[in-house]
């Protein structure tokens, strides 16, 4: 009897610390799409109520940006058409997390 709520508490423990783990990531939404010369383009839009700091990679090239409270980006595109949707790489975390890129004040 005594195992099976050891048992129930760790199961518990663990559910609630994963579900912490998720709620701390931050909300965004990536659209992906072709303009008019074919060149994929991508853009980050910010879902929170918080700022963020992102980055955009292509073909190793990383542009670092920040993404103020529920606003989007600009659309980032490649420099070649071959490029796709899945040739790019985002990132993005909270802002107040990483102090080296606030400004200064």
């Amino acid at each position: 009897m005594r195992i099976n709520m050891r048992r129930q508490f760790l199961l518990y423990f663990i559910l609630l610390t994963v579900s912490f783990a998720s709620i701390a990531k931050p909300k965004f939404l990536v659209k992906h799409q072709r303009n008019e010369q074919n060149l994929a383009e991508i853009q980050i839009t910010n879902q929170t109520t918080k700022a963020l700091i992102c980055y955009v990679a292509i073909d190793g090239h990383k542009i670092r940006f920040r993404l103020q409270p529920r606003q989007p980006s600009k659309w980032y595109r490649a420099t070649d058409a071959s490029f796709n949707h899945k040739n790019f790489s985002t990132w993005c975390d909270y802002l107040s997390l990483h102090p080296q890129y606030q400004l200064p004040v």
